[in-house]
Formats: structure tokens, C-alpha cells, sequence
């Protein structure tokens, strides 16, 4: 591409190559199309600067794939079922969570001050880090391995409670 390219002859030499770019990361004919003309949009705005340095191409690419990512996270949070169950949500009952709490009386002192700032103080990471000292990463870190450990442990513990139950 040299600078006097303009956008429209841009699209008209690239369109169809895009189109096949965006159908491999849809995997859908019209979600590609409209991946396609999403990008184009925002690269419109960027032209003079992107058809300077000769990456027109490769700039749309990353748009799309940064877009289809975008999209993907947004729906991923989110999950249908064809039946709603029919079991209504039960909270622990009350010896249970005092289980809870000497499950958290195992963890290391990091993983434990992390775990009671966030769920019961209600701090967001960036607060936890700057009491703690310690890095938003590393919060978010000791958070996860932290309750990777509860879960575990709950499990189990729940398990040999209900087979102690049946016998």
C-alpha cells in the first residue's frame, strides 16, 4: 500500500480477503460480515496514519481479532440452559459455615487476609494491594490459589460428611 491508497480502494482490493479472516474467527458467515464492516469502521477514523506506515492490512486484522475477543468475553459470561432447573438456591446452613471458617484458619496469612478484605471487608484489589503492600497481580494471585484450596477442601469435606451420613 503506498499513502495515496485511499480506504475505498483498500476495501475493494481486501474485502474478500477479510471476509475469509473474519468467517475463521467467527465461523459464521454473517457474524463475520459484521466483524468485518466493525473494523473497517473504527479503522476508517485512522486512516491517513495507518496507510502511512504501509500496515493498513495488518491493522484491520488486529481489529478484528481484538473485536471478536471483545464480543467473545461479553457472551461468555453469560449461559443459557434449555431447562431452568427447578431446585431453588439453599444457603450453607449455619454449622456449615462455621466449617467455612476453620477452612479459612488453614490457609497461609496472605491468602487468608486476601480472601476476608475482598469477600468481607468488600475491598476491590487495588485497595487490598495498597493495604497489604503488595501488587494488584499478587492479590489476585493469592485469591485464586486460596480458593482453589477452599473448594477442595469444602468438597472433600462435604463428601466424607454425607458418606458418614448413608453408613
Amino acid at each position: 500500500m503506498d499513502e495515496t491508497t485511499s480506504f475505498e480502494e483498500f476495501v475493494a482490493s481486501r474485502a474478500h480477503a477479510l471476509m475469509r479472516y473474519g468467517y475463521v474467527l467467527t465461523g459464521n458467515p454473517h457474524d463475520a460480515a459484521d466483524l468485518m464492516q466493525e473494523a473497517l469502521l473504527r479503522v476508517r477514523s485512522a486512516w491517513s496514519r495507518i496507510a502511512a506506515v504501509r500496515a493498513a492490512e495488518s491493522y484491520v486484522r488486529t481489529t478484528m481479532a481484538r473485536l471478536h475477543i471483545s464480543t467473545w468475553r461479553r457472551l461468555r459470561r453469560e449461559r443459557l440452559v434449555a431447562v431452568v432447573p427447578e431446585r431453588p438456591y439453599e444457603a450453607a446452613p449455619f454449622e456449615d459455615r462455621n466449617g467455612l471458617w476453620d477452612l479459612l484458619a488453614t490457609l497461609p496469612r496472605r491468602q487468608r487476609a486476601v480472601l476476608v478484605l475482598r469477600y468481607y471487608e468488600s475491598l476491590t484489589d487495588e485497595e487490598i494491594a495498597a493495604t497489604l503492600g503488595i501488587t494488584r497481580s499478587t492479590v489476585r494471585s493469592q485469591a485464586f490459589h486460596a480458593l482453589k484450596k477452599l473448594r477442595a477442601e469444602w468438597t472433600d469435606s462435604t463428601q466424607t460428611s454425607v458418606k458418614g451420613a448413608e453408613a
